[in-house]
Order: C-alpha cells, then structure tokens, then sequence
C-alpha cells in the first residue's frame, strides 16, 4: 500500500520509518529535502506530487500555520487532484484553527482526518503511540490501516476539534509532570542529594508515572537531545490559554508551567528536549 508522507521532524521521521517497517511504501516530501535521504522511500519535489502518487497522506508539521502553508504554497497539496484523497494530520493544529484545514481539503473533494497523538520519538518507533482521531467516519475507517500501524491505541472522537483539545489537554499534564520533575530534581541537588538517586527513588514514590520513565535518564544524565522539544511545548501550552480563554475559564497550573518553557526560549534551549526545563531550576 501506497502511503503519502510530509513533515520529517523528529517524530516525522519516526513514523515514517514505523510504517516501511510496516510493510507501506512511502512517498515523501519534506521542505528540506536532506532529510528525506536514507529513508528508502521515494523521494518527490513536491506536496502536490505526494498527493498525485498515494491515496492517502500523512502530514506531521509543526503547527496549523505550517500545514496551511503545504496545503496552499505553490504545488502545494491543493493543487493536486484531491477527488477521493484522504489526508491524515497527525501535526497539533489550534483546535480552533483546524475547522479551516476540514474546510479546505472537503471543498476540493478530499477528505480530512484529524489525528494529533500521544508520545513522541521513542513509541512512534514501535508503533505505540496513542491516536486522538477526528472526523467522519468514513475518513476514520480509510485511515485505519495506518492508524493501527502508528498506535497501539486509536482513540475515535468524531466531533471536529474534538482531537485537538484533546491533546492540548494532555500536554498540559505532560508539560507540568515534567517541569514538576525536573524542579524536585535540581532542588534535591541543591539539598545535597545524588540527581540520579533521587530520581530513582521519586520514581518509585509520588512521581512514578509514564512521563517520569520516559524523561528520568534524560534529567539524570542531562542528555537533551530533542525527542518532543521545548518550542513545541510551549506552543501547545498556549494553544491551551487560547482553549481556557475562549470557555471563560481560568488556567492555574498550565498557565503558570507555560511560562516557564518560554524561558528556554530566553536560555537559547528551546530547540533542545522539554526535559531541558531542568536547567531552568538547576541554573545549568
């Protein structure tokens, strides 16, 4: 089966290669085209190119901007045939935003399916991650086969925007398990106490959980290669403020949290790991 592919970032590409594993042979694009190389997929000039060669097409962009620029820059997807294509955007769009991507992929005779998910580099390289999908369900059923090769979970919420609110809400806990993590970590140092130990030891208390075995080594061994960056938590943060501002609503903690993983921006480590929040309460 023919597959579609835009978007190798980090997680990009670590779906991408899930799905030749898979046995789906891809057709990709990316803006720098360098890392499209090594993939052992066919490589084209092109989004519309991408659209014209598969059925259907996974895009995974940085954000709604991103994704209306593929779909609208010059041999973009919309100037292909888009009659009876499907597009799958695993990227994590404003849920507000997104009725604007469902808009203008239908008003071309495709089909959109929402699909931002759960987990970054490390699970999408074995197929676990969790897929938050919105749309109709006849995009939700052509999906499928693709669905269940990324995840190991696929969540269907068929109201559109369902997806991205969703999501945003979920990185909230993330963002904040996180920087909640790394502050416990950098504060038992200035105690005194072994990093390393003392992660272990949360670990087995008040801070077991998913998001603690995900980044615990990487605060251990201050090892901040990007699986799921800064910048990209700090967008997703305030896409939530833009969720709690429009239901009228106060948000404590993620507000609070956001603002912190702005100042990776200021440290110049935005573009690093979000475990790198660590450095912001260790002063490294």
């Amino acid at each position: 089966m023919k597959i579609g592919f835009i978007g190798l970032g980090n997680l990009g590409t670590a779906m991408a290669k899930r799905l030749i594993e898979q046995g789906f042979e891809l057709v990709i694009w990316n803006r720098t085209l360098e890392k499209c190389e090594g993939l052992g997929a066919e490589i084209v000039l092109s989004p519309a190119a991408v659209v014209s060669a598969a059925d259907i097409t996974v895009l995974n962009l940085f954000d709604t901007s991103a994704v209306l620029d593929v779909l609208w820059m010059e041999n973009g997807i919309l100037s292909a045939d888009m009659e009876g294509k499907l597009i799958i955007d695993t990227s994590t769009n404003h849920f507000g935003d997104v009725f604007q991507l469902y808009d203008e992929v239908e008003s071309m005779g495709g089909m959109y399916l929402e699909a931002p998910v759960l987990g970054s580099t490390v699970p999408a390289s074995k197929g676990q991650l969790v897929v938050l999908a919105s749309g109709s369900a006849a995009a939700y059923e052509k999906a499928r086969p693709v669905l269940d090769a990324i995840g190991r979970k696929t969540c269907y919420l068929e109201k559109e925007g369902a997806a991205s609110k969703v999501k945003v809400i979920n990185n909230m806990l993330l963002g904040v398990f996180c920087a909640s993590i790394a502050e416990a970590a950098a504060l038992g140092e200035k105690a005194g106490i072994d990093k390393g130990e003392l992660l272990d030891i949360l670990a087995e208390g008040a801070g077991k959980s998913l998001v603690m075995d995900a980044k615990k080594d990487k605060i251990k061994n201050s090892e901040f290669s990007a699986q799921f960056s800064g910048a990209c938590i700090f967008k997703d943060m305030g896409y939530l403020q833009s969720l709690a501002h429009e239901l009228h609503t106060p948000l404590y903690t993620g507000s609070i949290v956001k603002e912190l993983y702005g100042e990776m921006f200021r440290k110049g480590i935005a573009d690093e790991d979000f475990s790198a929040i660590y450095k912001i309460f260790s002063g490294g």
